[in-house]
C-alpha cells in the first residue's frame, strides 16, 4: 500500500481523494480554504454553495473506481 493517493479530483475548492488499500478503495472528499494568516488549509466541512461540487466530485470518484 502506497502513502500517496491512487487518484485525485479537483473541483473548484472542493477535492476528492482516492485512495487504493490493497484492491479496496476510499475517497475522502475536503474543501479547501485560506484562514488569517492567508495560509492554505483543508476541512471535511461543507457549505450550501459546495454542495453540488461535492456530489460531482463523488460521482466522478465513483466512475474512476468502475
Amino acid at each position: 500500500m502506497s502513502n500517496l493517493p491512487a487518484h485525485k479530483i479537483k473541483l473548484g475548492l472542493i477535492t476528492a481523494t482516492i485512495w487504493d488499500n490493497d484492491g479496496s478503495y476510499s475517497v475522502d472528499m475536503s474543501r479547501s480554504y485560506k484562514n488569517d494568516q492567508n495560509e492554505w488549509k483543508n476541512t471535511s466541512g461543507f457549505f450550501h454553495s459546495d454542495l453540488l461540487n461535492v456530489a460531482n466530485g463523488r460521482s466522478h470518484g465513483s466512475q474512476r473506481l468502475t
